[in-house]
Protein backbone atom coordinates (compact mmCIF):
# COMPACT_ATOMS: atom_id res chain seq x y z
CA UNK A 1 0.00 0.00 0.00
CA UNK A 2 1.22 3.53 -0.80
CA UNK A 3 1.20 6.11 1.99
CA UNK A 4 -1.33 8.28 0.16
CA UNK A 5 -3.72 5.30 0.07
CA UNK A 6 -3.58 4.70 3.84
CA UNK A 7 -6.49 6.63 5.34
CA UNK A 8 -5.69 8.10 8.75
CA UNK A 9 -7.73 9.75 11.48
CA UNK A 10 -5.64 11.91 13.83
CA UNK A 11 -6.81 12.57 17.40
CA UNK A 12 -5.09 15.10 19.64
CA UNK A 13 -5.39 18.36 21.53
CA UNK A 14 -2.18 19.61 23.16
CA UNK A 15 0.89 21.30 21.65
CA UNK A 16 2.77 18.00 21.95
CA UNK A 17 0.59 16.55 19.17
CA UNK A 18 1.16 19.31 16.61
CA UNK A 19 4.61 18.23 15.32
CA UNK A 20 3.21 14.73 14.76
CA UNK A 21 0.18 15.96 12.81
CA UNK A 22 2.32 18.32 10.76
CA UNK A 23 4.86 15.55 10.00
CA UNK A 24 2.13 13.23 8.72
CA UNK A 25 0.63 15.88 6.45
CA UNK A 26 3.96 17.15 5.13
CA UNK A 27 5.11 13.54 4.69
CA UNK A 28 2.35 12.85 2.19
CA UNK A 29 0.08 10.70 4.35
CA UNK A 30 -3.67 10.95 3.85
CA UNK A 31 -5.10 12.47 7.03
CA UNK A 32 -8.82 12.11 6.33
CA UNK A 33 -9.96 14.04 9.42
CA UNK A 34 -8.81 15.40 12.77
CA UNK A 35 -10.60 14.83 16.09
CA UNK A 36 -9.91 17.29 18.91
CA UNK A 37 -11.54 18.79 22.00
CA UNK A 38 -14.34 21.37 21.71
CA UNK A 39 -13.25 25.01 21.92
CA UNK A 40 -13.00 26.22 25.53
CA UNK A 41 -13.64 29.65 27.10
CA UNK A 42 -10.35 31.20 28.17
CA UNK A 43 -9.20 34.30 30.05
CA UNK A 44 -11.18 37.04 31.73
CA UNK A 45 -13.46 37.53 28.74
CA UNK A 46 -14.17 33.80 28.46
CA UNK A 47 -13.51 34.00 24.73
CA UNK A 48 -13.62 30.60 23.03
CA UNK A 49 -10.16 29.27 22.29
CA UNK A 50 -9.29 26.47 19.86
CA UNK A 51 -6.80 23.70 20.65
CA UNK A 52 -3.36 23.76 19.05
CA UNK A 53 -4.30 20.70 17.02
CA UNK A 54 -7.42 22.40 15.65
CA UNK A 55 -5.40 25.43 14.59
CA UNK A 56 -2.96 23.16 12.77
CA UNK A 57 -5.80 21.27 11.06
CA UNK A 58 -7.37 24.56 9.93
CA UNK A 59 -4.05 25.60 8.45
CA UNK A 60 -4.15 22.56 6.15
CA UNK A 61 -7.89 22.68 5.49
CA UNK A 62 -8.62 19.32 7.10
CA UNK A 63 -12.08 18.21 8.29
CA UNK A 64 -12.36 18.70 12.07
CA UNK A 65 -14.55 16.79 14.53
CA UNK A 66 -15.00 18.21 18.06
CA UNK A 67 -17.26 15.84 19.99
CA UNK A 68 -18.21 16.66 23.57
CA UNK A 69 -19.01 12.97 24.10
CA UNK A 70 -17.00 10.27 22.31
CA UNK A 71 -19.83 7.76 22.82
CA UNK A 72 -22.47 9.79 21.00
CA UNK A 73 -23.91 7.87 18.06
CA UNK A 74 -23.84 10.95 15.82
CA UNK A 75 -20.08 11.28 16.35
CA UNK A 76 -19.48 7.55 15.86
CA UNK A 77 -21.45 7.61 12.60
CA UNK A 78 -19.47 10.58 11.33
CA UNK A 79 -16.19 8.92 12.32
CA UNK A 80 -17.17 5.74 10.46
CA UNK A 81 -17.98 7.77 7.36
CA UNK A 82 -14.29 8.58 6.89
CA UNK A 83 -13.48 4.85 6.47
CA UNK A 84 -10.11 5.14 8.21
CA UNK A 85 -7.63 2.28 7.95
CA UNK A 86 -5.73 3.44 11.03
CA UNK A 87 -6.29 5.94 13.85
CA UNK A 88 -3.54 7.88 15.60
CA UNK A 89 -3.84 9.33 19.11
CA UNK A 90 -1.41 11.89 20.54
CA UNK A 91 -2.08 13.83 23.77
CA UNK A 92 -5.85 13.37 23.62
CA UNK A 93 -8.09 11.56 26.10
CA UNK A 94 -9.16 8.03 26.90
CA UNK A 95 -11.10 6.48 24.01
CA UNK A 96 -14.11 4.19 24.35
CA UNK A 97 -13.81 0.75 22.80
CA UNK A 98 -16.27 1.70 20.06
CA UNK A 99 -13.74 4.28 18.84
CA UNK A 100 -10.38 2.56 19.18
CA UNK A 101 -11.64 -0.70 17.69
CA UNK A 102 -13.25 0.99 14.68
CA UNK A 103 -10.49 0.95 12.02
CA UNK A 104 -9.36 -2.42 10.60
CA UNK A 105 -5.70 -1.77 11.43
CA UNK A 106 -6.51 -0.52 14.93
CA UNK A 107 -5.47 2.64 16.77
CA UNK A 108 -1.93 3.63 17.73
CA UNK A 109 -0.86 6.00 20.48
CA UNK A 110 2.28 8.12 20.89
CA UNK A 111 3.32 8.28 24.56
CA UNK A 112 5.96 10.52 26.16
CA UNK A 113 7.96 7.85 27.99
CA UNK A 114 9.69 4.53 27.46
CA UNK A 115 6.80 2.25 28.33
CA UNK A 116 6.11 0.40 30.53
CA UNK A 117 7.73 3.15 32.62
CA UNK A 118 5.54 6.16 33.46
CA UNK A 119 2.12 5.09 32.27
CA UNK A 120 -0.36 7.90 32.81
CA UNK A 121 -1.20 11.50 31.99
CA UNK A 122 2.05 13.24 33.03
CA UNK A 123 5.05 11.10 32.03
CA UNK A 124 7.44 13.96 31.23
CA UNK A 125 6.79 15.73 34.55
CA UNK A 126 7.38 12.57 36.56
CA UNK A 127 10.52 11.71 34.58
CA UNK A 128 12.08 15.07 35.46
CA UNK A 129 10.90 14.95 39.06
CA UNK A 130 12.80 11.70 39.60
CA UNK A 131 15.93 13.19 38.05
CA UNK A 132 16.22 10.60 35.28
CA UNK A 133 19.13 11.06 32.87
CA UNK A 134 17.18 9.79 29.87
CA UNK A 135 13.66 9.18 28.68
CA UNK A 136 12.03 8.58 25.31
CA UNK A 137 8.86 8.09 23.32
CA UNK A 138 6.83 4.99 22.56
CA UNK A 139 4.27 4.10 19.94
CA UNK A 140 1.90 1.29 20.87
CA UNK A 141 -1.39 -0.33 19.90
CA UNK A 142 -4.26 1.04 21.92
CA UNK A 143 -6.35 -1.22 24.12
CA UNK A 144 -8.81 -0.56 26.94
CA UNK A 145 -6.41 -0.32 29.92
CA UNK A 146 -4.54 2.97 29.73
CA UNK A 147 -1.02 2.85 28.23
CA UNK A 148 -0.81 -0.96 28.37
CA UNK A 149 -0.95 -1.89 24.69
CA UNK A 150 1.71 -3.78 22.75
CA UNK A 151 4.73 -1.66 21.80
CA UNK A 152 5.61 -0.88 18.19
CA UNK A 153 8.62 1.48 18.33
CA UNK A 154 10.65 3.29 21.00
CA UNK A 155 13.45 5.85 20.89
CA UNK A 156 15.51 7.31 23.73
CA UNK A 157 16.51 10.91 24.39
CA UNK A 158 19.00 12.31 26.95
CA UNK A 159 17.83 14.82 29.57
CA UNK A 160 19.95 17.82 30.57
CA UNK A 161 20.49 18.34 34.34
CA UNK A 162 18.95 21.84 34.18
CA UNK A 163 16.33 21.06 31.52
CA UNK A 164 12.78 22.12 32.35
CA UNK A 165 9.50 20.45 31.50
CA UNK A 166 8.78 22.98 28.76
CA UNK A 167 12.15 22.45 27.10
CA UNK A 168 11.99 18.65 27.21
CA UNK A 169 8.32 18.65 26.17
CA UNK A 170 9.22 20.56 23.00
CA UNK A 171 12.15 18.28 22.12
CA UNK A 172 10.10 15.15 22.75
CA UNK A 173 7.29 16.44 20.56
CA UNK A 174 9.74 16.66 17.65
CA UNK A 175 11.20 13.22 18.42
CA UNK A 176 7.70 11.79 18.74
CA UNK A 177 6.75 13.07 15.29
CA UNK A 178 9.70 11.22 13.77
CA UNK A 179 8.95 7.98 15.61
CA UNK A 180 5.26 8.20 14.75
CA UNK A 181 5.81 8.59 11.01
CA UNK A 182 8.18 5.62 11.05
CA UNK A 183 5.52 3.65 12.92
CA UNK A 184 2.85 4.49 10.35
CA UNK A 185 5.25 3.35 7.61
CA UNK A 186 5.24 -0.10 9.19
CA UNK A 187 1.51 -0.38 8.47
CA UNK A 188 1.98 0.09 4.72
CA UNK A 189 2.81 -3.61 4.43
CA UNK A 190 0.05 -4.72 6.81
CA UNK A 191 -0.14 -4.84 10.59
CA UNK A 192 3.43 -4.85 12.00
CA UNK A 193 4.97 -6.94 14.75
CA UNK A 194 4.41 -5.64 18.28
CA UNK A 195 5.82 -6.55 21.69
CA UNK A 196 3.73 -7.06 24.86
CA UNK A 197 4.89 -4.70 27.61
CA UNK A 198 5.26 -7.66 29.96
CA UNK A 199 8.23 -8.76 27.84
CA UNK A 200 10.05 -5.42 28.05
CA UNK A 201 12.84 -4.61 30.55
CA UNK A 202 11.71 -3.03 33.81
CA UNK A 203 8.10 -4.14 33.55
CA UNK A 204 7.93 -5.36 37.17
CA UNK A 205 9.34 -2.08 38.53
CA UNK A 206 7.49 0.33 36.24
CA UNK A 207 6.22 3.52 37.88
CA UNK A 208 3.02 5.39 37.10
CA UNK A 209 2.72 9.04 36.04
CA UNK A 210 -0.67 10.29 37.27
CA UNK A 211 -2.15 13.67 36.43
CA UNK A 212 -0.73 16.58 38.44
CA UNK A 213 -2.99 19.00 40.31
CA UNK A 214 -2.28 22.43 41.85
CA UNK A 215 -1.91 21.05 45.38
CA UNK A 216 0.73 18.65 44.06
CA UNK A 217 2.87 21.62 42.96
CA UNK A 218 3.76 23.03 46.39
CA UNK A 219 7.49 22.84 47.07
CA UNK A 220 8.65 20.77 50.04
CA UNK A 221 11.87 22.40 51.21
CA UNK A 222 12.36 19.54 53.70
CA UNK A 223 13.99 17.53 50.90
CA UNK A 224 17.57 17.42 49.60
CA UNK A 225 18.48 20.29 47.25
CA UNK A 226 18.72 18.02 44.20
CA UNK A 227 15.16 16.74 44.72
CA UNK A 228 13.78 20.26 45.19
CA UNK A 229 15.52 21.39 42.00
CA UNK A 230 14.15 18.44 40.03
CA UNK A 231 10.66 19.08 41.39
CA UNK A 232 10.71 22.72 40.30
CA UNK A 233 12.02 22.08 36.78
CA UNK A 234 9.51 19.26 36.31
CA UNK A 235 6.69 21.83 36.61
CA UNK A 236 8.21 24.73 34.68
CA UNK A 237 6.71 26.68 33.02
CA UNK A 238 3.39 24.97 33.81
CA UNK A 239 1.64 24.02 36.01
CA UNK A 240 4.44 25.72 38.02
CA UNK A 241 5.92 24.93 41.41
CA UNK A 242 4.92 27.32 44.17
CA UNK A 243 5.79 28.17 47.75
CA UNK A 244 4.75 30.63 50.46
CA UNK A 245 6.93 33.50 51.62
CA UNK A 246 6.10 34.22 55.25
CA UNK A 247 6.48 37.81 56.50
CA UNK A 248 5.81 38.20 60.23
CA UNK A 249 3.08 40.76 60.85
CA UNK A 250 2.03 40.71 57.19
CA UNK A 251 0.14 38.41 54.89
CA UNK A 252 2.20 35.63 53.33
CA UNK A 253 2.88 35.76 49.58
CA UNK A 254 2.58 32.87 47.13
CA UNK A 255 5.63 32.75 44.87
CA UNK A 256 5.80 30.75 41.67
CA UNK A 257 9.28 29.36 41.05
CA UNK A 258 10.32 28.68 37.45
CA UNK A 259 14.04 28.03 37.40
CA UNK A 260 16.64 27.07 39.99
CA UNK A 261 20.07 25.56 40.29
CA UNK A 262 21.79 23.64 43.08
CA UNK A 263 24.71 25.55 44.58
CA UNK A 264 25.35 23.26 47.58
CA UNK A 265 24.61 19.55 47.66
CA UNK A 266 26.28 19.16 51.05
CA UNK A 267 25.23 21.74 53.66
CA UNK A 268 27.82 24.35 54.58
CA UNK A 269 25.32 26.93 55.81
CA UNK A 270 23.59 26.28 59.10
CA UNK A 271 19.90 26.88 59.50
CA UNK A 272 16.46 25.38 59.09
CA UNK A 273 15.10 24.39 55.68
CA UNK A 274 13.22 27.34 54.19
CA UNK A 275 15.78 29.82 55.51
CA UNK A 276 16.44 32.59 52.96
CA UNK A 277 19.97 33.73 52.11
CA UNK A 278 19.69 36.86 49.96
CA UNK A 279 21.82 39.77 48.83
CA UNK A 280 21.26 42.35 46.08
CA UNK A 281 21.66 39.85 43.23
CA UNK A 282 21.13 36.30 44.47
CA UNK A 283 18.26 34.56 46.24
CA UNK A 284 19.12 31.25 47.90
CA UNK A 285 17.01 28.93 50.03
CA UNK A 286 18.20 26.25 52.41
CA UNK A 287 16.76 22.77 51.98
CA UNK A 288 17.06 19.77 54.26
CA UNK A 289 20.40 19.02 52.63
CA UNK A 290 22.05 21.69 50.52
CA UNK A 291 21.09 25.05 49.07
CA UNK A 292 18.96 26.03 46.06
CA UNK A 293 19.50 29.25 44.11
CA UNK A 294 16.29 30.69 42.67
CA UNK A 295 16.92 32.09 39.20
CA UNK A 296 13.41 32.98 38.02
CA UNK A 297 10.17 33.58 39.94
CA UNK A 298 6.85 35.41 39.96
CA UNK A 299 4.75 37.28 42.51
CA UNK A 300 0.93 37.36 42.32
CA UNK A 301 -0.26 39.80 39.66
CA UNK A 302 3.28 40.43 38.42
CA UNK A 303 5.36 39.20 35.51
CA UNK A 304 7.94 36.45 35.76
CA UNK A 305 11.36 38.00 36.50
CA UNK A 306 14.88 36.89 37.28
CA UNK A 307 16.05 36.93 40.88
CA UNK A 308 18.07 40.14 40.52
CA UNK A 309 15.04 42.07 39.24
CA UNK A 310 12.90 40.63 42.03
CA UNK A 311 15.43 41.63 44.70
CA UNK A 312 15.67 45.12 43.25
CA UNK A 313 12.06 45.75 44.24
CA UNK A 314 11.76 43.61 47.35
CA UNK A 315 13.53 43.83 50.69
CA UNK A 316 14.03 40.74 52.84
CA UNK A 317 14.29 40.82 56.60
CA UNK A 318 15.97 38.17 58.73
CA UNK A 319 12.65 36.91 60.12
CA UNK A 320 11.19 36.02 56.71
CA UNK A 321 11.21 32.42 55.55
CA UNK A 322 9.85 30.20 52.81
CA UNK A 323 7.59 27.22 53.42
Amino acid sequence: MKKEDLRLIFMGTADFAVPALRALIEGGYQVAAVVTMPDKPMGRGHKLSASSVKLCALEYGLPILQPANLNEEAFLDELRSYRADLQIVVAFRMLPKAVWQMPPMGTINLHGSLLPMYRGAAPINHTLRRGDAETGVTTFLLQHEIDTGEVLLQEKIAIGPEETFGELYERMGVLGASVLTRTVDLFLDGKPTSTPQEELPGYADALLAPKIFKDDCRIDWNLPAEEVHNFIRSLSPAPTAWTKLHRPGMESIVLKIYRTTVIEREPRHRGKFGTIIADKKTLDVMTRKGVIRILSLQMPGKKQVDAAAFLNGFTFSSDMYIE
